[in-house]
């Protein structure tokens, strides 16, 4: 029987699925562990082996391969993990490590790249725009990042999409491009990156600067619509405004055919409509901008969907 087999690698815990064939309602099995992240690299790794180990035995199969979703990036000049916020996996040959470990192929991507691939497979983007040929996935939440899937007419067979990773294993990498000159310091030593402008926590930290209180995202977009609170509604509008001026750089670049936009802050409604209008100011486009921008249909299922299908 074929299979395939994602595993989600986050901070605190580690999902594992099996399906029968690229759908959602063809789950043989889902579980999840705790990563226990604080006990070092080589017990991360024990737990993936030891998740896998649960999996073969309640299903009885064995994978041929395996896909992974980390929380950063592999290097494929230095063979290293890079750019995780799970930081005890930066600098470590996690692939050829897990490769010996489970004595079989593993692909990794991270986790923007996964919801991509996923989403572009198996979710909103089939049933919305079947003769895609590019889509750029974006998480929107504590962190702000992006992922690339491309499909092509020389491409075997056709219909078979597949991560852009880049040379330096940097396809995607929107979150960490300068947008605001003097803005809030990023810890990978920038300013005003657009994770620090438009992630979760940035516009939090925003409204309490000004306003001197500390308001959930959930509780600024409330008093938005309220209407009675000027420094959520100068949060909102900034949050629209940057987001136009930030993805409007991906559409002048890459001109994907659907931008998929999951996250936490990516259940903000009006970034469909008026964020949509902010970019099409910045578009190099006369005022044209005809992106579909789509909500996500496998909501957090996105990450180990996505490695699965690697």
């Amino acid at each position: 029987m074929k299979s395939y087999w994602g595993i989600d690698l986050g901070g605190t815990k580690i999902e594992g699925v099996v399906l029968s064939a690229p759908s959602p309602d063809a789950v043989l099995i889902r579980k999840r562990i705790d990563t226990e992240a604080q006990n070092g690299y080589d017990h991360i790794l024990n737990q993936v082996v030891s998740l896998i180990q649960m999996l073969k035995a309640e299903t009885g199969l064995t994978p041929e391969r395996i896909g992974f979703s980390t929380p950063g990036t592999f290097d494929p000049a230095r063979q290293a993990m890079k750019n995780c916020n799970t930081t005890s996996l930066n600098g470590k040959p996690m692939k050829q490590d897990l490769t010996r470990l489970l004595g079989l192929p593993v692909e990794i991507a991270n986790d923007a790249n996964c919801l991509a691939l996923a989403e572009a497979t198996m979710g909103i983007v089939p049933e919305m725009v079947p003769d895609y040929q590019s889509v750029f996935g974006v998480i929107m939440g504590t962190g702000v990042g992006g992922g690339i899937v491309v499909r092509s007419k020389y491409s075997q067979p056709y219909d078979r999409p597949f991560v852009l990773n880049g040379f330096q294993g940097l396809g995607g990498e929107w979150g960490h491009n300068a947008l605001e000159e003097k803005g809030y310091p990023c810890y990978c030593g920038k300013r005003g990156c657009v994770e620090q402008v438009i992630s979760g926590p940035a516009l939090q930290h925003y409204y309490q600067q000004i306003s001197g209180e500390q308001r959930t995202m959930q509780e600024i977009m409330e008093r938005y619509h309220q209407g009675n609170d000027l420094v959520a509604s100068q949060t909102i509008n900034r949050l629209l405004e940057y987001f136009g001026r930030a993805i409007s750089v991906i559409v002048n670049i890459i001109d994907p055919d659907v931008i998929v936009i999951g996250g936490g802050v990516g259940n903000v409604d009006l970034l469909y409509t008026q964020g949509v209008e902010r970019a099409r100011k910045y578009v190099f486009n006369s005022g044209d901008l005809n992106t579909h921008f789509l909500k996500p249909k496998l909501g957090d299922s996105a990450g180990v969907f996505g490695a699965a299908m690697l």
